[in-house]
Order: structure tokens, then sequence, then C-alpha cells
């Protein structure tokens, strides 16, 4: 095997790795205390061709996140950043478009500050 084939086949298992990795998170989480809740969450993820984004950024900022752990909401946030790089990878988008300085806010971005406010205290209902 050369130098070039060791790595990529490294390169390979390694990123088997950290989706099994993310997919166990992401089964934790909805097998949690607040899988009610992010059952719903992760459906409109799953459906995001459908969802307007004023609708997404709304039910997030419904939710009481002050309650919910610091590592649930990195698995919530993961999982819309995978959400919707694949929805705008799908339309031949780039795919992360944050927004410039003045500009409005994308709703990754609202939803990431609903997660992890910059005074620390998650929002919410």
């Amino acid at each position: 095997m050369t130098p070039k084939e060791k790595e990529l086949a490294d390169n390979a298992r390694l990123l088997r790795a950290w989706r099994k990795f993310h997919r166990e998170e992401r089964e934790a989480v909805l097998a949690g205390p607040y899988a009610t809740t992010l059952i719903e969450l992760f459906r409109m993820f799953a459906n995001i061709q459908y969802v307007a984004p004023a609708q997404l950024v709304g039910f997030v900022q419904s939710i009481n996140w002050a309650n919910v752990d610091y590592a649930v909401r990195l698995t919530v946030l993961h999982e819309i950043n995978n959400a919707i790089t694949e929805f705008r990878v799908e339309r031949d988008m780039e795919p992360i478009n944050d927004p410039l300085p003045g500009e409005p806010e994308s709703p990754f971005r609202l939803i990431k500050i609903i997660l992890f406010p910059p005074n620390g205290a998650p929002t919410g209902a």
C-alpha cells in the first residue's frame, strides 16, 4: 500500500468513525429526556425543503433551551447544520452562505444565537 493509499484509507476510517459518533449522539438525544420536543424538530430538519425558514426559527425559539443540556444543544446545532448544508448542495448553492456585516442573519445563525446566545444563557420559551 502506498503512502497515499494509506492516507486515503485512514481518512475513510476516520470519516466512518466520525459519522458513527454523530449518529450515536443523535440517537441518544432522541431517546433522552428532551425526545418529545426534539423528535419534531429533527423531523423538520429531515423535511427542510417543506419548512419555511421562519417556521424553523420560530419552532426553535419556542423551546426553553435553558433547561436543555449543552451537549444536546451541540447535537441540535450539528443536525441543523447538516440539514441546511445538504439542502443547499442539492440545489447547487454554496454549502455555507453567511451574511455580510449589516445584512440580516441567516436562519442557521439565528438558530445558533438562540441555542448559544452571546451572554451564555440559552433563549426560548
